[in-house]
């Protein structure tokens, strides 16, 4: 006899519609999330039950190639959880967000932070880039707005003039920067994860 899964509730569908919202929450939020959510629903809750509780929203997403994924902040050692698309292939997650020049310029960022020593890329360096585009040449203004707009949604961090990968990127993007840095790439010995700083 097989043992059925929980099924999904409205306090899983509505978590799952603010983590799409957000793109990325931080551990204690997911925490505070997860009970407002149950609370909300009037539906059992349990503070030590959010992987249980994940899981459940997983199963459901597992058709649709999606998973909610957990990873660790480099700045600071929080986990966090992110949606990821499982099937992509290419940088797809958010091309309909950028055009074709914007997610090139994306891409060749990535290319510096990824072979960088440390895991940053300076604003001169990604400036410098405007020129070398394929799709489609930009202005240095244009690179800067690209550049806010990739901070503001949570792909890239700044600190003082330096970017690199944000967690949520790094969340994300994992199997595609393992497959495209895979001889760059550095991983953690403890826990296998990759890191960029």
């Amino acid at each position: 006899m097989s043992v059925q899964p929980a099924q999904m509730t409205d306090s899983h569908r509505r978590f799952l519609q603010i983590l799409m919202s957000r793109g990325i929450l931080e551990s204690s939020e997911a925490q505070k999330l997860h009970k407002h959510c149950c609370e909300t629903h009037k539906v059992s809750y349990a503070a030590d039950k959010l992987e249980d509780f994940i899981k459940i929203i997983n199963n459901q997403l597992q058709p649709l190639f999606m998973q909610i994924r957990r990873g660790v902040s480099e700045e600071d050692g929080k986990q966090h959880y992110a949606l990821v698309n499982l099937a992509e292939t290419e940088i797809t997650r958010m091309a309909s967000d950028y055009a074709e020049n914007e997610l090139e310029l994306f891409r060749k960022t990535m290319d510096l932070i990824v072979t960088s020593e440390n895991g940053f890329a300076s604003s001169t360096d990604i400036l410098n880039l405007a020129d070398q585009l394929q799709t489609k040449k930009m202005k240095k203004k244009e690179v800067e707005q690209v550049l806010h707009h990739l901070v503001q949604d949570s792909w890239l961090s700044e600190k003082r003039g330096e970017y690199t990968l944000s967690t949520r990127c790094i969340i994300e993007m994992e199997q595609y920067i393992r497959t495209m840095y895979e001889d760059t790439v550095k991983v953690c010995n403890i826990c296998h994860n990759i890191t960029i700083q």
